[in-house]
């Protein structure tokens, strides 16, 4: 069998429920550098935070707390 560990999400194992759109540190641990969400395998949260994080990371962009991409 595969012994690939998967990753504990975030929140869960921190047991934070809310994500704040606000606080644009925690959503750049979920983005790449070119500004692109990372997939669940990648950022290893779970279906219902991924879900959260990517609303939130489109609300702050819509604010410009983060941005949509760089140059």
């Amino acid at each position: 069998m595969n012994n690939i560990e998967q990753k504990q999400c975030f929140f869960c194992t921190n047991n934070r429920n809310i994500i704040d759109y606000k606080d644009a540190e925690l959503l750049k641990k979920f983005m790449s550098s070119n500004a692109k969400i990372y997939p669940r395998r990648k950022s290893g949260l779970c279906a219902l935070h991924q879900r959260r994080v990517a609303i939130a990371v489109k609300r702050a962009r819509f604010l410009a707390l983060v941005p949509y991409t760089t140059r």
